[in-house]
């Protein structure tokens, strides 16, 4: 099976440089690509995700190292820059690799290959939509099931998190990144790096906050915000009138 390739640069001759990579080599296609990172957004962590994307590391609105921490539960980051001083940062977004342009196809070889080694950008077919899931207590041994339409959002603080639900609220010793991994992001977002929200519970939207059933209001973080409102303002009805 080929492996599914998505780039995302803002410099469509670095674009087209690695779609003639991608057709040259044996074991991968290509997905698609963007030079806008918050239309790229909505492609990645999409139903069909690539098994790899190709990361430009600076790009305006929305920067790579920032697209890498909203996506890299979904696709395998391969980033591509020509700037050497990213590589560590480029690492502990937990990318696979660093390309640095220009890049030769035998270093984009070298990667592909590697990756193909690993294993690790195969990905099993889409499971049915899960409606629950199960998470440990304090209680020893004790499995709650937490019904995924009854959360409100999700709260993250270090090794536990808080999962605020219309019944109630419980607290499993999970991380936030774990946790969003269970979550279908066709109806949840990431809008802060402590919190993810059920879409279908959101009562209103604005530029710094948003505004839950319950009243409850929480502010968009400086790294999420840019793409959560792209994505809010696709389901925005618009009127053709001109007034």
């Amino acid at each position: 099976m080929n492996l599914r390739c998505y780039i995302v640069d803002d410099e469509y001759h670095s674009i087209e440089m690695l779609i003639e990579y991608i057709e040259r080599t044996d074991g991968l296609e290509l997905q698609g690509f963007s030079t806008n990172p918050l239309t790229a957004l909505n492609e990645v962590t999409g139903p069909n995700p690539p098994d790899i994307t190709f990361l430009d590391v600076e790009m305006p609105e929305l920067s790579g190292m920032a697209f890498a921490g909203l996506v890299n539960l979904h696709t395998t980051i391969v980033f591509t820059t020509s700037f050497q001083e990213f590589a560590l940062e480029a690492f502990e977004k937990e990318a696979f690799d660093f390309l640095l342009k220009p890049i030769s196809y035998a270093r984009f070889r070298k990667c592909i290959q590697h990756i193909q080694r690993t294993g690790i950008a195969a990905r099993p077919a889409q499971k049915e939509k899960r409606d629950f899931f199960f998470v440990k207590t304090e209680s020893r041994g004790k499995m709650v099931k937490v019904i995924i339409n009854e959360i409100l959002y999700v709260e993250g603080a270090q090794n536990y998190i808080k999962i605020h639900l219309t019944s109630g609220d419980i607290m499993p010793y999970l991380t936030i990144n774990e946790t969003e991994q269970y979550l279908p992001m066709d109806q949840f977002s990431r809008i802060h790096q402590s919190f993810i929200i059920n879409n279908d519970r959101i009562k209103s939207v604005e530029q710094t906050r948003v505004t839950l059933e319950k009243d409850i209001t929480l502010n968009l973080g400086r790294f999420y915000k840019d793409a959560f409102l792209e994505k809010m303002n696709e389901l925005l009805l618009r009127s053709r009138r001109k007034f």
